[in-house]
């Protein structure tokens, strides 16, 4: 039997008598509906055919239809959500603005009215039940964020879909015009450290394992610390790196990467990255640094000579990066089901992931956003300015004092 349909709730918030339905008996009002939520995008820019917000969420879960797990996690986030948003704040999900979000951050702490909200006991109950709750209680911190992170791929989606004009959780990292989507796909630095300790786990008991493990680990580093995008790793030589003094007599190595456009690039090889160079040239038997003009690819294969020149390919580099994320997604699921999320987004990174991730923690570490510019080749380098050279200088000293890997003591 469905549930009756929401009656129209009142700019405040709605009476306690209106008890939350779950999503799927869900049945909304027009005016709750989302079909003319004020975060709408114009219809030519829609690519979906959804025309309501349950629609439109109906079409994101059905993305991970392949694991009930996940399934089942990101529609209790959802869920949470549509049904505060429509109860307690009269307003469809495609309205919720930056500002309603911070507020229900809040109430994910602490869901009030509890009678409205919470399940009364500890029994779990069906979802058909009359007295279902969409919460057992209060969120933990954890879990809070958990929630956000999840919320914030779903607006992230249904902005690219052409859905709403913009994501309301995104609003405080934009950097360009207010139209632009925030970049979602990085790891935040809990689920980095998580990724590197899978790594720094990894077997090493023969000379294959140790040699895949430090092949991992290299190619983690260089596509952290450089920034680099994948067909960079894999097009860039080990001669591309070079030591120089600056002004005041430092040696000072660089590595000359070619991107996007054949534009040449300089980007910061700091001392944490010439050391993981050096110790990852020694599992191949090969001197620390490399020589002027050496043509040994980046990343050398594991089976075959390590003076092979020829290059990996990208096909290759994303198959050892799934391999390595998926290694810390199991590793996260191992925790828990409450996990399930978080292990989620990570079987899902890739090579670009990195360089969003390495992007998004200089910035949170204060680097320059004019050295980060730099670093990544989001503008061409002028080559005729001789001033540049100091900035240039400046921008190593920024990037090697607060943009570390920090790779533990394991060996």
């Amino acid at each position: 039997m469905e549930s009756p349909a929401l009656p129209p709730a009142p700019p405040t918030s709605a009476p306690l008598a209106a008890l939350p339905t779950p999503l799927e008996q869900l049945r909304l009002p027009s005016a709750l509906s989302g079909h003319d939520g004020s975060n709408r995008a114009p219809a030519t820019a829609t690519r979906i055919a959804a025309t309501d917000d349950l629609s439109a969420v109906t079409a994101w879960l059905a993305r991970y239809a392949d694991s009930a797990a996940t399934v089942t996690v990101y529609r209790r986030e959802v869920e949470r959500l549509i049904l505060w948003a429509v109860l307690q704040l009269g307003k469809p999900l495609s309205s919720l603005t930056h500002e309603d979000l911070l507020v229900y951050e809040r109430f994910l702490a602490d869901p009030q009215p509890a009678a409205r909200w919470v399940l009364a006991g500890s029994k779990k109950l069906a979802r058909s039940h009359p007295d279902w709750r969409p919460f057992a209680g209060p969120l933990s911190p954890g879990s809070v964020r958990q929630a956000l992170v999840i919320l914030n791929a779903l607006f992230a989606w249904l902005t690219e879909a052409g859905y709403v004009a913009g994501n309301p959780l995104a609003l405080a990292r934009r950097r360009r015009a207010p139209t632009k989507a925030r970049i979602t796909r990085y790891l935040s630095h809990d689920m980095w450290a998580i990724v590197k300790d899978t790594v720094e786990a990894m077997p090493t008991e023969n000379a294959r394992e140790r040699l895949h493990a430090a092949r991992c680990r290299w190619v983690l580093t260089v596509l952290y610390l450089g920034g680099l995008r994948a067909s960079e790793v894999t097009a860039t030589p080990m001669g591309a790196f070079f030591c120089r003094r600056d002004a005041q007599g430092i040696e000072r190595w660089w590595l000359e990467v070619t991107g996007k456009g054949s534009k040449t690039r300089l980007v910061p090889a700091t001392d944490e990255l010439i050391a993981e160079l050096a110790r990852y040239r020694r599992a191949h038997a090969l001197p620390p640094t490399p020589q002027f003009g050496e043509t040994r690819p980046l990343v050398l294969p594991v089976i075959g000579k390590a003076d092979s020149e020829k290059p990996l390919s990208r096909g290759a580099l994303h198959l050892i990066l799934k391999e390595v994320f998926g290694m810390a997604a199991a590793r996260l699921r191992a925790r828990g089901p409450e996990w399930e999320a978080q292990a989620a987004v990570l079987a899902s990174a890739s090579a670009h992931w990195l360089r969003h991730t390495a992007g998004s923690h200089m910035t949170d570490q204060q680097v320059d956003l004019r050295f980060v510019r730099d670093n990544f080749g989001h503008s061409s380098l002028s080559t005729t300015s001789g001033y540049l050279h100091s900035e240039e200088d400046a921008r190593h000293e920024a990037t090697q004092e607060r943009h570390r890997i920090g790779w533990g003591s394991k060996k």
